[in-house]
């Protein structure tokens, strides 16, 4: 088995329940505040050691409490957290997540030390080998992602890019990838930006700067990988959908690095992401 190598987030989030979101200069008073351990990095992270991998981290962390908790709390699911620095004078990642009666949230995200994460961190990537995984998100600075995929694919790894939150990367370091993972709109945008139509699996018939290798998840529908789709898993009971597709991407890189063909892996992916629909949060 190959390892998993995230590059990415790590976020505190603070909920808080209120019957609605307040007027511009208006104060309401809420529910208890509930903290939670997000962050796509870190949430993926944790479903790909759940799934089986050996995992380690490129991120950082600010120097406060959240920060130790945070570290302590990766050890704790066995992830290697040698390579994540501490930033000093600075906060660790959080959200302040506003949840009102019927379901809307608004959320306001402070990168924190996430914002830090530069290029001088990806030194690790110089011991990827064939048969690892790089697995990046973007809520770090893109312009660290790209080197790290390019980095990845130089040693011969295994590049997966979620482009999630959506923002345009380079049509170079998107053909590094194998795959590019994308839901649906995220996927008009790439080809948008790419100068295609929406649709399709691949680049046939795309741009020639396409990628050639694009996943998209469907929700409901399943996912679509080429000319491989597999259904969405079975989902008994739908408490929190928060951070279903963190668990899909995690649990394709632990796969992918553990030899499976690319269907055998979207199937596994597609089963924990619908179980994990079942517990309240991105990780739980």
């Amino acid at each position: 088995m190959g390892t998993v190598v995230v590059v990415g987030s790590l976020n505190i989030d603070s909920v808080v329940e209120v019957e609605r979101h307040p007027a511009p200069g208006e104060t309401l008073l809420g529910g208890d505040l509930v903290k939670h351990f997000g962050g796509k990095g870190a949430n993926q992270a944790i479903a790909a050691a759940r799934a089986g991998a050996r995992v380690g981290f490129v991120g950082r962390v600010g120097d406060d409490a959240d920060g130790d908790a945070y570290l302590r709390r990766l050890a704790q699911y066995g992830i290697d957290t040698t390579h994540i620095a501490r930033t000093k004078g600075v906060a660790t990642g959080h959200a302040a997540i506003a949840v009102a009666a019927d379901g809307e949230n608004t959320i306001i995200v402070s990168p924190g030390a996430n914002g830090r994460v530069g290029v001088g961190d990806l030194a690790p990537l110089q011991s990827l080998q064939p048969g690892d995984v790089l697995l990046g998100s973007l809520e770090v600075d893109l312009d660290v992602i790209a080197e790290a995929a390019r980095i990845a694919a130089g040693r011969g790894a295994r590049v997966v890019l979620n482009l999630a939150p959506y923002a345009a990367l380079p049509a170079d370091v998107l053909a590094l990838a194998d795959p590019v993972v994308v839901n649906e709109h995220e996927d008009e945008l790439m080809r948008a930006g790419l100068g295609e139509g929406s649709g399709g699996g691949g680049a046939e018939g795309g741009a020639p700067d396409a990628p050639g290798s694009v996943l998209v998840t469907l929700g409901s529908r399943g996912s679509r990988w080429g000319g491989i789709e597999v259904p969405a898993g079975a989902v008994t009971t739908v408490v929190d959908t928060t951070g279903a597709g963190d668990c899909y991407c995690g649990t394709l890189a632990a796969a992918l690095a553990a030899g499976a063909t690319d269907a055998d892996a979207m199937q596994a992916a597609s089963t924990a992401a619908a179980q994990s629909v079942s517990w309240v949060g991105a990780q739980p």
